[in-house]
């Protein structure tokens, strides 16, 4: 049997551009070759998309931009396609055709749905959730709402919109000092790797904080803080998905900010948890129903908080997780035996089981 074409998409017009490249050089390096032919398709930070051909190794670096082998190329909406058209120095343009498509794309433009509604109108596999709940996992304000609906516990929140910003911004702070407690935590609404987030003590701090995550965003949350454990679990799978066990994210900054995740080696990531077996079953429960509320398929990172009385606050629902080398998401699914060759396996031939696609 002929071994199915993956397109692994990368970088983005996004703030995460750079931590997508990371993930995606994991990801292409994972894919067993045995059973898939990878064809790598690199989008620039201004949204140029190029059929890439080079060394994965420069693709984490960025170096992937500058070579002179890179082919300009679109992703075509037409089912007839049922993949890229690639524009090559010749004039010519060459239909490259893929049985599913790896989005490796991590915030904006590749996260919350933009490109999934695109592979869905082609027709074309996917990897991980559809349109809809990226869109909502995207958007920390419907996240809140969501789960709330469905009775699961998340932080206490204010949101702001960005025309409130100059005439209300007084009146606004005003009612999240009165619903919430410092310390708050400013967060934009459609931002990942903790991008544009601040820790306010104070009415001055909350103020500033809120205008520098408006530079990201045109809608801002406001979170009361959380006393509690950072835990995360990795979900993978569709109608039964399977959660891993549960791991601990110790940090020695104010919070796991962006520099925590991927430059600060002080941070610790601890895998199982040192909880109890009765707190590791509440958080595996919360995490699985907060997947399904929120219309999750393929793969997700939930991200929760573990009180001391025991209560599990739901934080965040990452889509497509990170997939660095010191990321939790493939190191908690290691953790449950399987590595990360299989990780990538299982994740496909799930999106080309939703598709209906026969692949044996």
């Amino acid at each position: 049997m002929a071994k199915l074409k993956v397109a692994v998409l990368f970088g983005g017009r996004s703030n995460e551009h750079d931590i997508s490249c990371i993930s995606a050089a994991h990801v292409i390096r994972s894919i067993p070759k045995d059973k898939y032919d990878v064809i790598t398709i690199g989008i620039s930070k201004k949204g140029h998309w190029f059929k890439y051909i080079g060394d994965t190794e420069l693709i984490p670096t960025g170096e992937w931009e500058k070579h002179p082998d890179n082919v300009p190329c679109i992703f075509s909406p037409d089912p007839i396609h049922s993949g890229f058209i690639a524009f090559e120095r010749s004039g010519e343009t060459v239909t490259i055709k893929v049985d599913c498509v790896f989005p490796v794309l991590h915030g904006r433009n590749g996260e919350d749905g933009t490109v999934q509604g695109l592979f869905e109108l082609a027709g074309v596999p996917f990897v991980g959730c559809d349109l809809i709940s990226s869109a909502m996992c995207m958007d920390k304000d419907t996240t809140h709402t969501v789960l709330e609906a469905n009775g699961i516990k998340t932080a206490k929140w204010v949101r702001i919109l960005r025309s409130e910003l100059d005439e209300k911004l007084s009146e606004k702070c005003d009612e999240m000092e009165k619903k919430l407690r410092y310390p708050m935590f400013v967060k934009p609404c459609n931002c990942g790797s903790s991008v544009g987030i601040t820790k306010a003590k104070n009415r001055a701090e909350l103020e500033a904080g809120i205008k520098l995550a408006f530079v990201h965003d045109k809608k801002v949350i406001v979170e009361e803080g959380i006393v509690g454990r950072e835990i995360e679990c990795a979900v993978m799978g569709g109608e039964k998905p399977f959660v891993s066990d549960v791991g601990e994210i110790r940090t020695v900054g104010e919070f796991y900010d962006y520099t925590a995740k991927y430059d600060d080696v002080g941070s610790e990531v601890i895998i199982p948890a040192e909880i109890t077996e009765a707190e590791r079953e509440a958080v595996r429960d919360v995490v699985l129903r907060s997947f399904k509320a929120m219309g999750c398929e393929g793969l997700s990172r939930c991200d929760c908080f573990l009180t001391e009385t025991g209560e599990v606050i739901l934080n965040e629902i990452n889509t497509m997780p990170g997939h660095t080398s010191i990321s939790m998401y493939p190191k908690l699914m290691e953790h449950a035996g399987i590595p990360y060759s299989e990780q990538e396996d299982r994740l496909i031939k799930l999106a080309l089981e939703r598709a209906g696609v026969d692949y044996e």
